[in-house]
């Protein structure tokens, strides 16, 4: 069946509603000491803030073994309204100890497809994406194990591959290796932080390519592109891809929440949407926001 798989189950890709296409719940990393994504309650606040500024849905991009806290997450969705869309995958290497990624090895893509099929331990809860990561322009080994197991994973559930991007570099050594050599379908394709480096060609040519294209902020530290992200999105929209563009607020530390005084997750629909409505018009924003995650997510499970 084609449908979005969420923690309270399947849903058509239409209930999705007003959509934050790439943000974290829960989050835990060493890159990021005392910074973690880690408070229930301040979850729950921050879902309900989102639901209050006319939020329907979140896809959590935080993948295995950062924390995800996926058995907290259907009494959390339950509780706001909010439909929510986990993870599978594995982030750059530099978010794991070695031992966990020694627990995993020649096994990744079984760990994928049982997550996305069965659930993420004894939760009951399925992932409904699998997250991987590129380097800053470039593809080290980790990335290609990584994205080969994802690749394998997708074929055997449907279920789309999002990408983090570092500093939004390597879109097109992506799509080279998933769709080129692994032959995964670049409409099952999610490149995240496109917002991150402003290179319009580049953005132009994943987009013709045929993969979707998440811009996701506010920009957190030492990235000048806020500004030039509502050009960036024009651009693709008067290029014929308006149908290809997603956004999201990425909050990934305790600081970035809204209920903690960052912009958190209703910024994208306080700020972002009013603004890039000026550039696109509120026709097409809305379209992005509502019916843009609904085809990126939806899958035809196997």
């Amino acid at each position: 069946m084609s449908a979005v798989r969420t923690v309270l189950g399947d849903v058509r890709p239409e209930q999705l509603g007003v959509c934050d296409a790439h943000d974290h719940l829960f989050l835990r990393s060493p890159r990021l000491p005392g910074q973690e994504l880690n408070d229930a309650a301040a979850a729950r606040a921050e879902l309900a803030a989102f639901r209050a500024v006319g939020g329907g849905s979140v896809v959590q991009w935080t993948p295995y073994g950062m924390g995800r806290r996926a058995a907290d997450l259907p009494a959390l969705s339950r509780t706001a309204g909010v439909h929510l869309v986990c993870a599978t995958g594995l982030h750059q290497a530099a978010h794991y100890t070695t031992e966990l990624l020694e627990e995993v090895r020649g096994k990744l893509a079984e760990v994928f497809v049982s997550e996305l099929t069965e659930g993420i331990g004894t939760s009951g809860v399925r992932a409904g994406l699998i997250k991987v990561a590129g380097g800053f322009h470039a593809l080290d080994a980790h990335a290609r194990w990584t994205m080969t197991a994802a690749a394998e994973a997708h074929r055997a559930t449907g279920a789309t591959i999002a990408v983090h991007l570092e500093l939004g570099t390597g879109a097109l050594d992506v799509l080279d290796l998933l769709c080129g050599r692994l032959g995964v379908e670049p409409g099952r394709v999610v490149l995240g932080h496109l917002n991150r480096s402003p290179d319009l060609v580049v953005q132009r040519q994943a987009a013709e390519a045929g993969a979707y294209l998440a811009f996701d902020g506010p920009s957190r530290a030492n990235h000048a592109t806020d500004w030039r992200m509502p050009d960036a999105v024009r651009a693709l929209a008067e290029a014929g891809y308006g149908h290809r563009l997603l956004l999201g607020c990425d909050t990934v530390v305790a600081g970035a929440r809204s209920v903690d005084g960052g912009p958190g997750m209703p910024y994208l629909l306080r700020r972002v949407r009013p603004r890039l409505a000026v550039e696109l018009g509120e026709e097409l924003v809305d379209r992005v926001l509502t019916e843009n995650p609904g085809r990126a997510f939806v899958a035809d499970w196997r």
